[in-house]
């Protein structure tokens, strides 16, 4: 099915201007569909730090990092999206973290080995006021409201869990390895291919 066909469907199932084109108005009621609530009424909930980084994410990816901002804080949790797409240098650099530099290790992926490479994925923080807490029991709580709209938890891995982790998999790596569906990632990143399609 091409993207313009699956746009289309998704418009008419939730009543709205067919047009086959994913605008403003097609994000909106996916976002109000998913959190259950009007764009307007919680806007302000996601912060412009937050913004900044949901901006460098897939726009396919980008009203679910919403939404789980949204539905966390209607379960009372307050949370930040504090990393989006990362450069394949800024993915070295984290990977240095621990290793050849200073600091703890952040990360077990190289460049092009992390799906915050591809803009698929995004981390979170939980915070109190202005507070970051990086051991919580609210990450469980939030993974369940990420899976719960369709994100894939970094809680769930078996080898590394990442608690603070969400990604949107593409529907055709569904069967996938995770090492699988990265190799076709990088495939599809240099030679210009789209990710979702």
């Amino acid at each position: 099915m091409k993207t313009e066909e699956m746009i289309k469907a998704i418009q008419t199932k939730l009543g709205i201007q067919v047009d086959g084109r994913a605008g403003t108005e097609t994000w909106g009621a996916i976002y109000t569909h998913l959190v259950g609530l009007p764009v307007d009424n919680t806007i302000d909930l996601v912060d412009s730090e937050s913004e900044k980084h949901i901006a460098t994410l897939l726009p396919e990816v980008q009203p679910l990092a919403r939404a789980l901002v949204h539905k966390a804080a209607l379960n009372g949790i307050h949370i930040k999206i504090i990393s989006g797409l990362r450069t394949y240098a800024e993915q070295d650099e984290l990977y240095a973290q621990g290793r050849t530099k200073a600091g703890n290790k952040v990360t077990n992926a190289r460049s092009g080995h992390s799906n915050h490479n591809f803009g698929i994925a995004f981390d979170i923080g939980v915070f109190e006021g202005n507070k970051y807490l990086a051991d919580s029991a609210k990450y469980k709580a939030l993974g369940v409201l990420g899976m719960d709209i369709g994100l894939e938890w970094g809680g769930n891995w078996k080898t590394i869990v990442d608690q603070p982790h969400f990604q949107l998999r593409p529907a055709w790596a569904n069967t996938l390895s995770e090492k699988s569906m990265l190799a076709e990632l990088r495939t599809r990143s240099a030679g210009r291919m789209p990710i979702y399609v």
